[in-house]
Order: C-alpha cells, then sequence, then structure tokens
C-alpha cells in the first residue's frame, strides 16, 4: 500500500489555500450570475468597498482586528487537542469584564492606567469563561464542544441580565450600559493621526489593531519557541505519549483554554472600548464562528490567520458596499456568497489536497 505524498509547505500554506479561493470565487461568481447579476460588478464593488479608499481600508482593518483575535483563540486550542467554538461567549464576558471594570474605574483613572486594565479585564473575563470547560473536559470528561457550545448560550443569557437588571440606566429603554468616560476608550487611529497633524477619513479602526499583531507575534512565539507551547503542542498530538514523557494533559488543556478564552475576550478591547464605548447586547455578532473558518482556512498559524482574518474583514466590508450599491443585490445574496467562500476556501479545504499531491508527485518523479 503506498504511502500518501507529504506536500511541502509552500504548498500546504501557500498554494493549495491560493487555489480554494479561486475556486471559491468562481463559485460565487456563478451563484451570482445565476440571479442576474454581473459577477465582474459585484468583484469590482467589493474591492472597491473594501480596498479601494482609505476609509473602506479603515473598516476592513477593523473587521480584520476582531478575526484575529478570535482566529488566534481557535488556533491555539486546535494546537492542544481542542476544539473550542466557544468564542462567542468568551468575547461576550470579555466585554462584561471591560464593561463593568470601565463603569467602576473610568470616571477616575487616566487613560495611561485605565486602557492596560481594560486589556486586562477582557483577557481575564475571556479566560474565566473558558476554564470552566476546560475544567469540566480535564477532570470530568465532558466533550469541549459540547459545552463551549452551552457556555455560548450561557454568555448571552448572562449579559442580557446584567444589561436589563444592573447595567441599564435608570430611565432608559435601550438594553445597553452607561456610556464609558473617555480614559476607557481605546483611541482611533484617525484621532491619533490628526493629533500628529496628518488627515485621515474617520474609521471606527483603533490601536486595538496593534494589539492583534502583537498577540500574533506572542502566539508564535508560544507556540513555536516556548517549551510550554511545545509541551502543549506535544498534548495535542499525542496525548499518550506526552503524558508518558511527564507531561500533565490535565494542566494543558486548562492551559490551552485558558490562553484561547483570553484572546477571544480580546475582541471586547476592539468593540466594546475601541468602538461602541459601552456594553450592548450583541457586540460579538458572530465573530466567534467566523474565527473558526479564518483559524481554519490560515492552517492555525498567526500568518495565515493574519491573511484569512484580511480576507473575511474585506469581504464584511466589500460586502456592505455590494449590498447598497447593486440594485437588487440583497444582504441575503452576500451572505450566501460569503458562506460559499467559507465553504470552498475553509471547510473543504482539503478536498484539492489528493490532487495538488497526485501533481507533486509526477512533478518530483519526472525531475528524479
Amino acid at each position: 500500500m503506498s504511502q500518501p505524498v507529504q506536500l511541502p509547505r509552500w504548498i500546504d500554506i501557500g498554494l493549495l489555500p491560493l487555489w480554494n479561493l479561486c475556486v471559491a470565487l468562481a463559485v460565487a461568481g456563478l451563484v451570482v450570475l445565476a440571479i442576474g447579476q454581473s459577477p465582474s460588478q459585484a468583484l469590482s464593488v467589493l474591492l472597491q468597498g473594501s480596498l479601494g479608499s482609505a476609509r473602506g481600508l479603515g473598516y476592513t482593518l477593523y473587521y480584520t482586528t476582531t478575526f484575529i483575535f478570535t482566529g488566534l483563540a481557535v488556533a491555539v486550542a486546535f494546537h492542544g487537542g481542542l476544539f473550542n467554538i466557544g468564542g462567542e461567549g468568551q468575547a461576550m464576558l470579555g466585554g462584561v469584564g471591560v464593561a463593568l471594570l470601565a463603569l467602576w474605574l473610568s470616571p477616575f483613572l487616566p487613560a495611561g492606567l485605565m486602557l492596560p486594565l481594560v486589556v486586562l479585564a477582557a483577557a481575564l473575563g475571556g479566560m474565566l469563561w473558558a476554564a470552566v470547560p476546560a475544567y469540566l473536559q480535564a477532570w470530568r470528561g465532558s466533550h469541549i464542544v459540547i459545552t463551549t457550545i452551552m457556555f455560548n448560550f450561557l454568555a448571552s443569557s448572562l449579559n442580557v441580565y446584567l444589561l436589563v437588571n444592573w447595567l441599564r440606566p435608570k430611565g432608559s429603554m435601550a438594553v445597553e450600559s452607561a456610556a464609558f468616560a473617555d480614559s476607557a476608550r481605546m483611541p482611533a487611529l484617525h484621532t491619533l493621526a490628526q493629533s500628529l497633524g496628518l488627515e485621515l477619513p474617520s474609521s471606527p479602526l483603533n490601536l486595538s489593531l496593534l494589539l492583534a499583531l502583537l498577540a500574533c507575534v506572542g502566539v508564535w512565539w508560544f507556540l513555536w519557541k516556548s517549551r510550554a507551547g511545545y509541551a502543549l503542542r506535544a498534548v495535542g498530538s499525542a496525548p499518550r505519549a506526552a503524558h508518558y514523557a511527564g507531561i500533565k494533559p490535565r494542566m494543558q488543556v486548562l492551559l490551552a483554554m485558558g490562553l484561547s478564552g483570553a484572546l477571544a475576550g480580546m475582541v471586547a478591547v476592539n468593540e466594546i472600548s475601541g468602538v461602541q464605548g459601552k456594553l450592548t447586547l450583541d457586540f460579538v455578532a458572530g465573530a466567534g464562528f467566523t474565527g473558526i473558518a479564518v483559524s481554519l482556512m490560515g492552517r492555525n498559524h498567526p500568518v495565515g490567520i493574519v491573511l484569512a482574518a484580511l480576507l473575511f474583514g474585506a469581504l464584511y466590508q466589500g460586502g456592505v458596499e455590494v449590498a447598497f450599491e447593486i440594485p437588487g443585490f440583497s444582504r441575503e445574496m452576500v451572505v450566501t456568497v460569503q458562506g460559499l467562500i467559507v465553504l470552498f476556501a475553509g471547510a473543504m479545504a482539503t478536498v484539492s489536497a489528493p490532487l495538488f499531491a497526485r501533481l507533486y508527485k509526477a512533478l518530483a518523479r519526472k525531475e528524479g
């Protein structure tokens, strides 16, 4: 029986995802054509709306920031042998942590002290919410997929309870907290540019983008350069062998889920501290689930996650422009096109792998 061909990394993480994306765009173009619209026009509007102007690029990078955090969260857990699909709930509890801290301290502390505490509160809220499913998995045998799904619903219910009964200002009908003081607001990039004498169009892009890129560097160093990251990946690859080597799998489960939850909680820094300035009902808006596709497309590597997050950021921003600019192209059609891209470029990423394996094997045999 022949052994499967091991694809080189430049094919696995470069050429194969690019091919899958091209296939996804081709299928999406056929769907657009089938509903009576022009695929070339739709693609042109999408690219122009997401990357063709400074304002559009700002919105694209704003979405990208959120998807980097959720993609990294999924990737860290995956390297530990866990499938964390609780990013929605963990991000929501990160927002609760930010809101409680901001409403309590932001009127009294300057931004230089408040903003690091906001980042810490977001990470800690997501980490604590992820630690409970991790404990149930490690010590009670509960399946991490089931518990993280249920904890998404619990987080949403807890958020509603806190907003309705405790955090909503008296006399307000809107289900949202009071506004934070300015010291708890992550500075927007266009505001910082103005202070430096530069002109940038207003957008929700803020300094959370820098935090997301630093998180990518930190995750890369932790997973591939540190002893703790090696132990986590060893447990994820072969838990029995890792246990035989003296690594405690239970503690690695806690570590993987804790870091994963902390990264998901950082979504609140971008959304709550950076843009809205108050806690709202559904500020996560599906970003936790999008992070799964981002991580899969990025091969669970920080560099790939940044590129995949940029793709999804462009799809989100460009999709809004397409729905607005092209008559008859509804928001539901945009979501359908986005779903096809997720399906072909993410969920079906391995379908084309055998074809590339045969081609690579044939080329290697020809050169040999």
